[in-house]
């Protein structure tokens, strides 16, 4: 068997599900998260919420192993990703809030470099992989065009396109509509809502996207200063009575009596 050959084999798409128990993130001094349990289900949209500062950022990067957590654990399919038998049993992609693009590269070439760099598989095979992953995101005729040529929707689109070459069963997206108009938002957000739909991936999107939360996703969790506050369906958090959530969902516009003045705010 040549080596072409042994690298072929298509992976089994799936989903899996993602535990995070009692899990606190502290640097030096400051605690910027503090005692945080969910649980993700398999082929589900979770989506963490919360204003900047809270700690959404940070949580996603334990996830994806790009930090360690101070305390707690987290499991991916049931296995503790501290173990290193757990991350080469999964596939898992994070896309990046600003993409992460090499601007020198054509969109073609920065999709393949990650197989292309571990040799995980034949040209061949990794040029019907990339060209499948645009093909998904409708992205085929930009192949050729380096990311500075596209649109800010176009390079998310991008992101995940090369997320989708790796075939994950869990994607993480570190605030996918950032930047984004509201058309260019909506878009990303059906094309977050049509991978699960037609891959049955697994997704944990931080953001502060209402509509993204509020429409695609089948739980919202959301973040303040470190603290869980809830986790509830799109419609129960629309009618949460906790005033922080009511709050930052349905902010209120008081030129006489302006929240970064009030004390509270600033804590």
């Amino acid at each position: 068997m040549n080596q072409d050959t042994a690298l072929e084999p298509e992976r089994s798409r799936s989903s899996i599900g993602l535990k995070i128990e009692h899990l606190s993130k502290s640097y030096d001094s400051v605690t910027v998260l503090n005692d945080i349990s969910l649980e993700v289900n398999p082929g589900e949209i979770f989506v963490i919420m919360g204003p900047s500062g809270s700690g959404k950022s940070v949580l996603l990067k334990q996830v994806a192993g790009l930090e360690v957590p101070t305390r707690g654990r987290i499991l991916i399919d049931g296995k503790d990703i501290a173990d290193p038998k757990t991350r080469p049993s999964v596939s898992m992609a994070l896309v990046f809030q600003a993409g992460a693009l090499f601007n020198s590269m054509s969109v073609f070439d920065n999709l393949a470099l990650y197989p292309r760099e571990h040799r995980l598989y034949n040209p061949k095979t990794i040029r019907d992989k990339v060209m499948r992953a645009l093909q998904t995101l409708s992205l085929e005729d930009a192949a050729e065009k380096h990311p500075s040529q596209l649109s800010g929707g176009m390079r998310k689109r991008v992101a995940i396109a090369r997320a989708l070459v790796m075939e994950p069963e869990l994607i993480l997206y570190d605030e996918p509509t950032s930047e984004l108009d509201p058309t260019m938002a909506a878009t990303i957000s059906e094309v977050i809502a049509d991978l699960k739909e037609e891959f049955g991936v697994t997704s944990l999107v931080v953001s502060h996207d209402r509509d993204l939360a509020l429409t695609i996703s089948d739980r919202v969790a959301i973040l303040m200063h470190g603290d869980l506050l809830q986790v509830a369906t799109p419609e129960n958090t629309r009618r949460s009575e906790n005033p922080r959530v009511k709050d930052f969902l349905n902010p209120v516009i008081d030129i006489k009596n302006p929240r970064f003045k009030k004390k509270e705010y600033a804590s």
